[in-house]
């Protein structure tokens, strides 16, 4: 039980472990760098994220029509690019325009693809700022760029990774209930979906397949969190 806990704790404890590192004193400068860094991260890791997605599913044998992206993350220069690019969003990006030709695995993959940099980049860059406890500068550079990346799938908690649940959940229960509708739960936004279901046919069946699909997600984003650990000490040999 002790183990579980700890590993549960381990998104808090890597953050308050870098912070450490970062502020043996505050330093007002030192939280200017990390803001900023925080900011240039997440510009940057924006419209990467929602390409990724794009070619989760292209790679995987599905098809991209359409992948919205906001103004501000340079949606026109990537329009320019990539065909299937379209300027303006209701979100910071979404990929509305895909087609999975009916197969889980590359719905999955879709999802998925954008939260490699979680397990390769982020987690072992934030897990490595305690390093640079005597370079304060560069662990603050290092924090603030690390934390859209490495928490991602935090973020996504009611996005993407309910998603995955969603697909996971939706076709084992089509396996058990006749004529169930495996669209009915997919979506990339809980909220929206609920209060679709809610404001219409939805029944309590509903209610425990969505809440279902987000304790599924969120097994995922632990285990992908999991995985950024095993990459981390593979990577530093941290602990």
């Amino acid at each position: 039980m002790r183990r579980l806990l700890d590993f549960l704790a381990a998104p808090l404890v890597d953050y308050t472990t870098a912070l450490e590192a970062v502020f043996p004193a505050f330093r007002l400068s030192i939280a200017a760098v990390i803001v900023v860094g925080f900011a240039v991260s997440w510009w940057i890791y924006v419209p990467i994220h929602e390409l990724l997605h794009a070619y989760g599913c292209i790679l995987t044998g599905g098809e991209v029509t359409r992948l919205e992206i906001s103004p501000e993350y340079g949606a026109a220069l990537l329009q320019k690019v990539f065909p299937f690019v379209v300027v303006g969003s209701d979100y910071a990006g979404q990929l509305t325009g895909f087609d999975t030709r009916g197969n889980d695995l590359i719905y999955l993959a879709t999802d998925f693809l954008p939260f490699v940099l979680t397990i390769v980049i982020g987690i072992p860059l934030l897990r490595s700022v305690a390093r640079d406890r005597e370079r304060p500068l560069a662990a603050a550079i290092k924090l603030g760029v690390a934390m859209p990346i490495a928490y991602a799938p935090f973020i996504s908690i009611t996005g993407d990774y309910f998603e995955m649940g969603s697909v996971i959940v939706s076709r084992v229960t089509s396996w058990f209930v006749a004529g169930f509708d495996i669209e009915r739960w997919r979506s990339d936004d809980l909220f929206k979906l609920a209060g679709e279901l809610s404001n219409g046919d939805g029944t309590s069946f509903d209610a425990f397949g969505l809440t279902l699909s987000f304790l599924v997600g969120v097994i995922l984003i632990y285990a992908t969190y999991a995985a950024g650990i095993a990459c981390s000490r593979r990577l530093w040999n941290h602990r």
